[in-house]
């Protein structure tokens, strides 16, 4: 699947992104709503069958929890400099336990509704030989109780007022709603500041996306969100125009797995660069992955997008090592540098 670098170019300057600019999202507030889990990995090795059904029988050796969902977001957030708080539900339980001393580690300001009748979403791997043998979802993903969604409403109501920029990271466990997303849009309307709203989307929920300033979809949801195919080029970037005038939103990051990931900022203007492979399943390696990383943690993440790759996508030309702070960006069209500039107070 090839696409052009720049499909359409604007006549506008080139625009110089140094890392001293990028270094501008530190103590940017970034409020990210929606659905939180627990993602649970149980490592270990598979070397024999069992004796009671033709399955692998995994040795377990040891256990790793990390923030996944909107939490994942959260984290991504804060590895970039920036300052996040964590909005949603969980249950009352030990994982919401778990969840909130691992967003107090991150350095996440936490703004949760507990609920003692719905469990916390928790996402157990169990990987042997670096290779997932088996996936375990303990959840409610019914819709939520008006009590209970106005309780987060309340919660986001309070911390609105002190960020720059919403993200919902919805995973279609329950809070993402006709009536959510219609009392949401009118907060951010009564906001005294412009206040825009990024969202990672459920493909189911494509129609209640209304306002946004940017969706993530990857290929699959975008196929999904547009009701059309997505084989080739042409028809991804027929599915992402379908989407731009569905939700009626400026901007559109597909991502595209091994290709890539394609930025339309319009019917008539994609940007596309491919992404390098990596070894993703070390979340160690994958810590300063950014939030748009759409997608699961599943062991091979499809989506998992770093940092500079994420920056090359918006047609910058040269790689900018985060860890280095060596090289400069350019930029060659505006939108595109708004896509990402409001991110750093531009």
């Amino acid at each position: 699947m090839i696409f052009n670098q720049r499909i359409s170019m604007s006549d506008a300057s080139p625009v110089l992104l140094t890392p001293d600019v990028v270094g501008g999202l530190a103590g940017k507030r970034v409020l990210v709503v929606g659905d939180i889990m627990l993602d649970a990995y149980l490592i270990g090795d598979a070397d024999r069958i069992s004796p009671e059904a033709p399955v692998p029988v995994v040795r377990i050796e040891k256990e790793r929890y990390l923030l996944g969902g909107a939490g994942n977001v959260a984290r991504n957030i804060v590895a970039l400099g920036g300052v996040a708080t964590l909005a949603g539900v969980m249950g009352k339980d030990a994982s919401a336990d778990r969840i909130r001393g691992l967003v107090r580690d991150e350095g996440i300001c936490g703004a949760f509704v507990a609920l003692p009748q719905r469990p916390t979403t928790v996402k157990t791997r169990v990987m042997a030989r670096r290779q997932q043998m088996l996936r375990l979802d303990s959840e409610d993903a019914s819709p939520l109780s008006s009590a209970d969604q106005e309780a987060l409403l309340s919660v986001i109501t309070e911390q609105l007022p002190a960020h720059d920029v919403v993200i919902l990271s919805d995973y279609s466990k329950g809070i993402v709603s006709l009536s959510f997303m219609s009392r949401l849009r009118g907060l951010l309307a009564a906001s005294p500041h412009q206040v825009k709203i990024l969202i990672d989307p459920k493909p189911s929920n494509v129609g209640l996306y209304g306002g946004s300033f940017l969706l993530t979809p990857n290929t699959k949801e975008t196929g999904e969100c547009a009701g059309m195919p997505v084989r080739d080029r042409e028809e991804i970037l027929a599915a992402g125009r379908a989407i731009l005038e569905k939700v009626g939103c400026p901007h559109l990051l597909t991502t595209l797995g091994s290709d890539g990931m394609a930025l339309f900022s319009g019917p008539s203007e994609v940007w596309h660069v491919p992404t390098m492979a990596q070894d993703v399943f070390d979340e160690k390696k994958s810590f300063p992955d950014i939030y748009l990383s759409c997608g699961e943690q599943d062991g091979l993440y499809e989506d998992n997008v770093k940092f500079d790759t994420f920056l090359t996508t918006l047609g910058a030309k040269h790689r900018f090592d985060h860890r280095a702070g060596a090289h400069s960006w350019r930029f060659w069209n505006d939108s595109v540098e708004e896509c990402f500039g409001y991110f750093l107070g531009k």
